[in-house]
Parts: C-alpha cells; structure tokens; sequence
C-alpha cells in the first residue's frame, strides 16, 4: 500500500514525536487489526487534520492533545459546515488512535474519551421499489436494424462482460454484501449445491450468505461461457475480472452500478449500497426476522440493522396513506 504518510504534504512539519505516533498507530491498524487500505487513508487524514490545528496551538507531542485543544478542533470543523457523519468519524478516529497511545505507554490518559461529537443524522436509504429491481435485470433495450443504421454483433468480450455485469447486480442484490465484499470473492468461495457464498467481512470476519435461483443462473453463465473469455494467467481465483483479465476493483464494481440505476431514470437511489439497503428492507418487508437480515448484512450490532425497520414502517404508512379511504 502506499504510505498515505509521506504522501501528506504537510509530513516535513509534523513534529517527531506527533510522526512516529501516527505511523504506528496505522502500523497497528494496518496489521492487528487488518484494516482495508481505503480506511488507512481515512484515519491518516483524520489524524492530519488534526495536527494542522494542533500544531500552530502549539502541540508539538501528544500530551499537548488535551480536551481543550480537541474541542477546539471539533469546533472548528463543525464552523467549517463540514457533515455530522465527518465530524463523527474524525472523533471516532482520533479517540482510537489516543486509546492505542495509551495502550503503548505514550500518554498516561486518554482526552478524547471526554470529547462529544455531534451524533450522525439517521437517513433512511433509497429504497428501490420492485418493478425498479426488475428493471435493472432486463437486458438493454437493443436499436432496431435499419438501412441507414446497421447494428454490430456485439463481440465475445462485450457478451462476456454483460454476463460480469449482470453478476455484479444479481449478487449484491440476491446477498446484500458489500462492494468491497463482492470483488474479494473467490470461486471457491461459493458453494452451488448449497447456494451460499463464503464472505470475508469487516474486521475479517468470515460470514455465510445465501442467494436465489436467479444469481444461481448468473454465476453459471459467468463461468461457463464468459469469465474463460476474459481469463488470463494474472486471474488467479477471482470470481470477478476486469478487462484485461485481472480481478476486478470495487471502483469499476461501483460504475456498473451507478450506470445502471442511472438508466432508470426515476430513482435518487445511487450506488451499490442502493441494492444492499434495498435487498435488507425487502426482506424485513417479507417477514424475515430481524437477527437473521442482521447475519445476512454482516453488521455487529443489532441496531445498525433496526434503521430498516424504520425504513420498512415508513413504507407501511406510506401505502397506508396512498391507498387507504380513509387514511
């Protein structure tokens, strides 16, 4: 990975004490607790952000992190209009990274645990509604052949990634996983006697998820006819692969996403996390018990999950409202 430290600019000016605290504390991140690259850079800027206050307050070792200099900062941040959702990932950061600094002796006590970040505001997803979902698997809509206007067979490369595409769309909404979930897996991670898949979650936690007879039909067109079209001798295990043959990234992932709910035309929903939202509260919809969709989700806390329960009760009213005579 590259070391999001040397590629801050402000690294030169950071004092040595303040350096080497964050350097291992993302150390610690990186190989205790494995997190993800993407969550790496995120606590780097966090933690940046922080000495670009701190230092001209003059902080030049972590105990001049005190609870007056952090509520400074957030001060300062929540001036600056910045969401709640970034506000409290920034505390959330900088507690964990004091928390480490005292594990490891470097501060007697951690400030921050006294610090209140403003709570994040709880929206309630996008939710696509059924026929929405219908329309994302249809195949596009082809342009008749005319005199003037002659159609080209499509190649065996693009039939192949229309498969891929497909896949990418049935799995994330058949499972509920993350993207990042998604194009981690391996062929071998999927059972097709039993239809489940074999996820590596957050933290590294391994979960099983199940999926339907229609993503059941995807993976085996996917390997059948067209991931040998796209296969090279760099494809490893992947069970997704990009253009040239090498596992697909979780940013192309997104795009077929976008694309396609971008050409509904009638949906705010944008993303991946649109399928995954949708997928759970289609499920609470149908009766599915709660802890079970909490399983399927990944989540560690139950009460991450009861925010689609609401979403399920403000669909309720709504139907409610539309269709009842006297509502």
């Amino acid at each position: 990975m590259p070391d999001p430290i040397q590629e801050n600019p402000d690294a030169a000016y950071i004092p040595a004490e303040l350096s080497h605290a964050r350097d291992g504390f993302l150390r610690h991140m990186a190989l205790e607790r494995e997190r993800s690259e993407h969550t790496l850079r995120a606590y780097a800027g966090d933690i940046a952000n922080l000495y670009v206050y701190a230092i001209p307050h003059g902080a030049t070792n972590l105990a001049g992190l005190d609870l007056s200099l952090l509520r400074g900062w957030l001060m300062t941040l929540q001036e600056s209009g910045l969401a709640r959702a970034t506000l409290a990932r920034r505390s959330a950061t900088i507690r964990s990274f004091l928390a480490w600094a005292v594990r490891e002796e470097l501060i007697s006590t951690n400030p921050a645990i006294r610090l209140q970040s403003p709570k994040r505001e709880q929206r309630l997803p996008h939710i696509l509604q059924n026929n929405q979902i219908e329309r994302i698997f249809q195949p596009a809509t082809r342009l008749p052949e005319t005199a003037d206007v002659k159609i080209k067979e499509p190649t065996k490369e693009q039939l192949a990634l229309a498969d891929r595409n497909k896949l990418i769309l049935e799995l994330l909404y058949a499972t509920a996983i993350r993207v990042g979930e998604l194009v981690s897996l391996d062929i071998g991670d999927i059972d097709l006697d039993r239809r489940t898949l074999r996820v590596i979650g957050k933290g590294n936690n391994e979960r099983t998820v199940p999926f339907g007879q229609p993503a059941l039909n995807a993976i085996d067109d996917w390997l059948r006819r067209s991931r040998p079209v796209l296969r090279t001798n760099e494809s490893g295990h992947a069970l997704l692969l990009g253009r040239r043959g090498k596992r697909l990234d979780a940013r192309a992932a997104r795009q077929v996403v976008s694309d396609a709910l971008a050409a509904l035309g009638d949906t705010a929903a944008r993303g991946p996390h649109a399928l995954r939202h949708s997928a759970a509260t289609h499920l609470l919809d149908r009766g599915a018990d709660l802890r079970a969709v909490q399983e399927i989700l990944g989540h560690s806390s139950l009460a991450t999950t009861q925010l689609y329960t609401h979403v399920s009760v403000e669909r309720l009213k709504d139907s409610y409202q539309k269709a009842h005579p006297r509502a």
